[in-house]
């Protein structure tokens, strides 16, 4: 089956107190975004890019700047992650898996990327998770227990699906219970396939969490 990645790229500066949105900020002399695409640049993956339509321009001129040349389609997002993702999925045409990523997570390691595809050929879908370290409690306004952690785990992404079948989920209407790929698929009442990921794949979200990418990306 032809393999796709459609990495969605549409996060602000905020949380990372930058003016420049996250996925342009430069870990060891590119922007992140690059690191992520080059992650997947290989067993000739096509490679779908989702951006907001104000940073296209940008990133074209981030492009030439970096003489980046690995081949990707660049796609308009929408108002939600739901929108830009299902705007990824209508540009590939025909049969195949897609992987599904977010594109402040460069660290994903290639043979976790291939399982994700073996497993989503087999079973529909393959989504990565990783148990939890930590204790955790489950917590209100009211009270707050604890519960056993080995019952949860943290999700990550790629998360990979035939491409028929997470089309057709992403038919249905959006609504804010649907806090990842897997949870619109799930809503179509298709069982969710976990896979093993990487502590080190981690969202590039805060100041804390570019020091961590750049170390392990020198490793």
């Amino acid at each position: 089956m032809q393999k796709h990645a459609v990495i969605v790229a549409g996060g602000s500066g905020t949380r990372m107190q930058s003016s420049l949105p996250k996925q342009f900020i430069e870990v060891l002399g590119q922007p992140i975004l690059m690191h992520t695409l080059e992650a997947f640049a290989f067993d000739n993956i096509q490679l779908i890019l989702v951006l907001p339509a104000s940073q296209i321009g940008f990133w074209h001129e981030l492009c030439q700047k970096h003489a980046f040349n690995i081949p990707h389609k660049v796609v308009e997002g929408g108002s939600a992650r739901f929108h830009s993702v299902n705007n990824g999925l209508n540009a590939i045409d025909g049969e195949g898996l897609v992987a599904i990523h977010d594109g402040v997570r460069p660290l994903i390691a290639r043979d976790i990327i291939q399982m994700a595809f073996s497993v989503a050929e087999e079973k529909g879908n393959a989504i990565v998770s990783v148990p939890l370290k930590d204790s955790i409690r489950e917590y209100t306004a009211q009270h707050n227990k604890m519960v056993d952690r080995m019952n949860y785990r943290l999700v990550q992404t790629p998360q990979t699906f035939r491409l028929s079948l997470i089309k057709k989920a992403f038919k249905t209407e959006f609504n804010d219970g649907f806090t990842d790929d897997a949870s619109v698929l799930e809503a179509m009442g298709e069982e969710i396939h976990l896979i093993d990921g990487d502590y080190r794949n981690i969202k590039i979200t805060t100041p804390e969490d570019l020091k961590v990418a750049e170390a392990f990306l020198r490793d």
